[in-house]
């Protein structure tokens, strides 16, 4: 689980290194159209890779 960071942000690449760049980009799209806040005490996701999302 990871709040919503900056998009250029160092903390944004450590998010993508695990769940793949182009699918954290989809979901800050849906972020940023839905009003989701950012910072660190903004709204969080959890993130689950592919192999766990089948169980």
């Amino acid at each position: 689980m990871t709040n919503f960071h900056l998009p250029r942000s160092t903390l944004f690449m450590l998010v993508s290194a695990l769940m793949g760049r182009e699918r954290m980009l989809e979901a800050y799209d849906h972020a940023i159209r839905e009003g989701y806040r950012f910072y660190s005490y903004g709204d969080a996701s959890l993130l689950l890779p592919d192999a766990v999302q089948r169980i």
